[in-house]
């Protein structure tokens, strides 16, 4: 692709209890690109005020252990040149009060996307907008009932470290992240360039997009 074509205009979706790897990963991937192509990042949530990686499940365990990120923009204020838009999952996408917004921003905003990515039980979100109707979608295999419980028009698949279905990429639980971020960087800047970046973050990657041994782990074959 030439370079005029590359996209530069990347967006993420926060909401509270979100997976703070499934945004770290892929972005700090895209941190290491960012020196030699330019990129705009817009992190877009409800609202402007910090979101916190903080869920129920830690709260019950009595934890003060959470991380939070700062929004760029809003749902109401995201611009509107986006081309790529990643959405991560996390405890907190189980809650519809969480993703509140989420789900309509993201219906709204797919058909001005070149690409969105989603990572983790992000694809459950995606699912929910209706955008992933008849389409292949992967994955948390640790979730992957639950997921599949919100849209059965999706065709699952239990077994993959990633799934690409037209302009749709959606990886397994968490650290799958950064294999897709890889693998989507090597189809759109170039696997030279792919190799580069995580060569220069001292990365082994996971090129096989259907090597999944958790799917076995966890029970989703």
């Amino acid at each position: 692709m030439s370079e005029q074509k590359l996209p530069k205009n990347i967006g993420v979706i926060l909401f509270p209890g979100f997976q703070l790897l499934d945004i770290c990963g892929p972005l700090d991937v895209l941190n290491l690109l960012a020196y030699s192509h330019t990129l705009n990042l817009s992190i877009i949530a409800a609202s402007l005020s910090p979101v916190s990686t903080s869920h129920a499940q830690s709260v019950a365990a009595n934890s003060n252990f959470s991380q939070s990120i700062v929004p760029t923009h809003t749902f109401a204020t995201a611009p509107d040149d986006l081309e790529v838009l990643i959405i991560p999952g996390g405890f907190g996408s189980r809650k519809e009060e969480n993703i509140e917004g989420v789900v309509e921003f993201v219906r709204g905003y797919y058909p001005k996307l070149k690409w969105c990515l989603t990572v983790c039980t992000g694809s459950a979100i995606l699912a929910k907008s209706g955008v992933l109707d008849g389409r292949r979608a992967t994955s948390n295999k640790k979730a992957f009932a639950w997921v599949k419980e919100q849209n059965v028009d999706v065709e699952w698949v239990p077994k993959a470290r990633w799934v690409v279905d037209g302009n749709i990429w959606t990886s397994s639980g968490i650290s799958a992240g950064i294999d897709l971020i890889f693998a989507w960087v090597g189809e759109v800047f170039g696997e030279d360039v792919a190799t580069f970046v995580a060569d220069s973050s001292e990365y082994e990657r996971n090129t096989d997009s259907g090597a999944d041994r958790f799917a076995e782990r966890w029970g989703a074959v």
